[in-house]
């Protein structure tokens, strides 16, 4: 069997973190004997630290985290492994150990080979000097020779489009510029790993298509290694044969792409749930933050729907500040987060500064094929017109299922799965009774 380029055995990583107590002045000093007795408490404990060269942590107690335990998986020449999981499950923690930015607590990694990492927007770059007195450094960072980086300089900066900008401190650069470069210096200074994080979402659907075109050659082509870490599952998909899923700092699922992808939306989606909470969720993007999306209800007494019938849910809408009218907006995915069309409701009258309804939204029977599916939903206000104005976006919520169509003669229907509808009909929208209203004089 080939030997793996990457080796990780029994990986643990822990981190120390301080709290202070959230009590009062008057009930955390009684009198001045316990403020002294805290003081001297917490100035022993972090001498001890420093003797120990352990890191110093400031607050009155301190909690251990793991943020990965006991992580195991090889990688072989060649391979595209993508990793997934929620936000705080241990990937960007497990790439900055692989990249040698962080050490390991316990366990053990082994590389074979050159490593180049895109794991945040900057990453190895000195805003000083130049974009192209940056591609020299980096190529100096992977162990190239000077003539070895100028015979790829021309290949990157035409990938990074940015040769107007190739003499200007990359200080100035937007983000956007930002990720272009430094995702052109990794792909193509020849690494035998590249190390990719969700930065790419930074850029746009072009560039981010070149990139993933870019991955694809560099691992089929080139015969290269690349991890690739990402929340967009489609990418996954398309990118990875293999996949390994993290959950809580630890390996829950490991093995080919689909049934990892399957298991992980299975997971997210939760079985029989027809009401969905969003307050604390971590897969949104705040928009305006004139109002916000509390949480959202099928209409349905389980979110499995027949074939063709009218998808109904309701929006529990709360309003920061006064708006004279909003809309809804969805967007229907596949498991593997494939978009398969979208649809927006018309204006309707707003709501006034802390008030809290609820929206009753229909989308008509537009033929959806059978499957299982989730919905990425937003409120805002304006037209294709006027302009869009978002004021707050649900990402991944809404999960249902579509049942298998009967047709005329009694039997069940053959569909293919990529069937489907893209041009949707446009949503229905009405206030349901009041749920509170506060009103707020102040605010117009």
């Amino acid at each position: 069997m080939p030997t793996p380029v990457i080796s990780v055995e029994n990986l643990s990583k822990r981190y120390r973190i301080g709290h202070r107590d959230g009590r009062t002045m008057d009930e955390r000093f009684p009198n001045f004997r316990d403020m002294l007795e805290r003081y001297m408490r917490n100035g022993v404990r972090k001498a001890r630290d420093v003797l120990r060269g352990q890191q110093v942590i400031q607050g009155d107690a301190i909690e251990e985290f793991w943020a990965l335990k006991d992580v195991s998986f090889e990688v072989h020449e060649g391979e595209v492994l993508g990793i997934i999981g929620h936000n705080g499950a241990g990937k960007s923690t497990l790439l900055k150990i692989l990249s040698r930015i962080t050490e390991p607590t316990s366990g053990r990694v082994t590389l074979r080979g050159r490593v180049a990492s895109l794991l945040e927007i900057g990453t190895g770059f000195h805003p000083e000097l130049t974009g192209r007195e940056n591609i020299y450094l980096n190529g100096a960072i992977l162990g190239m020779s000077r003539g070895e980086v100028r015979n790829k300089f021309d290949e990157i900066v035409a990938f990074g489009e940015i040769e107007r900008f190739i003499d200007t401190p990359v200080k100035r650069y937007s983000s956007g510029m930002y990720v272009r470069l430094a995702f052109a210096v990794a792909a193509h200074l020849e690494p035998e790993i590249l190390i990719v994080d969700e930065v790419l979402a930074v850029g746009d659907i072009e560039f981010q298509r070149k990139c993933l075109g870019k991955m694809n050659d560099v691992s089929r082509r080139e015969g290269r290694t690349v991890l690739f870490v990402s929340h967009n599952m489609s990418a996954v998909s398309q990118l990875t044969e293999r996949a390994v899923l993290l959950s809580h700092g630890s390996v829950v699922c490991s093995g080919e792409c689909q049934s990892v992808l399957r298991f992980y939306m299975g997971e997210s989606r939760g079985h029989g749930i027809v009401e969905f909470d969003v307050r604390n969720q971590t897969r949104r993007y705040n928009g305006s933050g004139d109002a916000q999306i509390i949480s959202l209800r099928f209409n349905h007494s389980s979110p499995h729907f027949e074939f063709n019938e009218p998808l109904s849910y309701c929006i529990v809408i709360r309003a920061e500040r006064r708006i004279a009218r909003i809309r809804a907006n969805m967007t229907i995915f596949t498991t593997e987060g494939r978009p398969v069309g979208c649809a927006m409701g018309p204006e309707i009258a707003g709501l006034m500064a802390g008030e809290e309804r609820k929206m009753r939204i229909t989308l008509p029977p537009c033929r959806l094929s059978p499957g299982s599916y989730y919905c990425g939903v937003s409120i805002g206000t304006g037209d294709l017109f006027t302009g869009l104005k978002e004021f707050d976006i649900i990402t991944e919520t809404l999960f249902f299922d579509v049942l298998q169509e009967i047709n005329r003669f009694g039997a069940l229907a053959t569909w293919h799965p990529n069937w489907g509808s893209i041009n949707f009909g446009q949503l229905s929208a009405e206030w349901q009774q009041p749920i509170l209203v506060s009103l707020d004089t102040d605010n117009t």
